[in-house]
């Protein structure tokens, strides 16, 4: 029995090594960033007209739309300017109206690392400076949008490295933009960077700690979708990130959930997802994932692979896909399929 533990977590760590898109490197120790933004006491304590402000915690983003559909747009900018940072990332906010705020947050920062994030035709719709910064941004017009995707990455990815120049199609920013254009810029696409994710290769990417944390924050993102008018997403999941799409998926109102490059969705079918959205799997023949053991033991390890026939999700052709983040490449056949799946012309 010693025996067998030692290679099942022997396994379970391999995953890790493969999981994270820098390759194998030393893994640090990551504190989830959880809890309401930066800003909060402060805006707790204000009022417009007397009244409270919609609690970040406490209130849903539905509670949060009604509230800032009563405002006037003097007060809904007033509020931008006195609490960028609660603003900018409180979901049920009108988009635009974020998008005011956390250009004001950026800059508030006095950061190099992130003045690329505020330049004017950049749409950010949520920043948090904390830890290792997190960070959305929408390609397209989210506001009267038909169809629109949710690109969800893995392994190092942060503020800093969300839009790297050197990995275009491995960074949420780059997958956000190649999907825009497959779909001829019918759907608006967001890069969203909002959680804090794994470092290199450890515990961390071998767990579902990190991805547990970024499922609550995954799932409440999808319902301010939804309060501020949105159509249900299409979730594109990719590496670690589809651990965080599969624990959230039956808190998410997704139409379709899409895993790629995936270590395992913590569950052993789709059936056990629990969700009504249509799970889709893609993975090359060439990327690193293919090697992993798809196994969990004691904690460790992310369980059956989506694109096992058992599994039950549908499979996309990804054969001209080139390593762990080469499926959002243009001219492959899974980005054709992404594209399709977004536009919602695959039944």
């Amino acid at each position: 029995m010693g025996r067998i533990r030692r290679v099942l977590v022997a396994g379970a760590l391999v995953v890790a090594g493969v999981a994270g898109s820098a390759g194998w490197a030393a893994g640090d120790a990551q504190v989830a960033v959880t809890g309401p933004p930066p800003g909060t006491a402060a805006w707790r304590a204000d009022r417009v007209d007397g009244e409270p402000l919609p609690d970040p915690v406490g209130s849903t983003p539905r509670q949060v739309a009604l509230f800032m559909g009563r405002l006037s747009p003097a007060q809904q900018h007033g509020l931008a300017r006195r609490h960028p940072q609660v603003v900018g990332n409180l979901d049920g906010v009108p988009v635009p109206l974020r998008y005011e705020a956390n250009r004001l947050a950026i800059a508030a920062t006095h950061d190099p690392r992130y003045t690329r994030l505020a330049a004017p035709d950049r749409q950010i719709l949520a920043f948090d400076p904390r830890g290792r910064g997190q960070v959305a941004e929408v390609y397209g017009e989210l506001p009267h949008a038909t169809h629109v995707a949710v690109v969800v990455p893995g392994s190092d990815i942060d503020a800093r490295t969300f839009d790297r120049a050197n990995d275009p199609y491995g960074t949420p920013a780059g997958m956000a933009a190649a999907l825009r254009g497959a779909t001829r810029g019918e759907v608006a696409v967001i890069a969203w960077a909002g959680y804090t994710t794994p470092v290199g290769v450890g515990i961390d990417a071998a767990s579902g700690r990190l991805a547990e944390a970024g499922a609550g924050r995954l799932a409440r993102f999808t319902e301010g979708l939804d309060a501020v008018g949105a159509p249900d997403p299409v979730l594109f999941c990719h590496s670690y990130g589809s651990v965080v799409c599969g624990l959230a998926a039956r808190h998410t109102d997704a139409s379709d959930i899409v895993a790629l490059g995936s270590p395992g969705m913590r569950a052993g079918s789709v059936t056990e997802l629990g969700t009504r959205a249509r799970v889709w799997a893609a993975k090359d023949p060439s990327d690193w994932i293919d090697d992993v053991p798809h196994i969990e033991f004691a904690g460790l390890g992310h369980g059956a692979d989506p694109t096992d026939p058992a599994f039950g999700a549908r499979r996309i052709p990804a054969a001209d896909a080139k390593g762990h983040t080469g499926y959002f490449a243009p001219g492959t056949e899974s980005l054709d399929s992404f594209a399709a799946i977004a536009l919602g012309d695959v039944r």
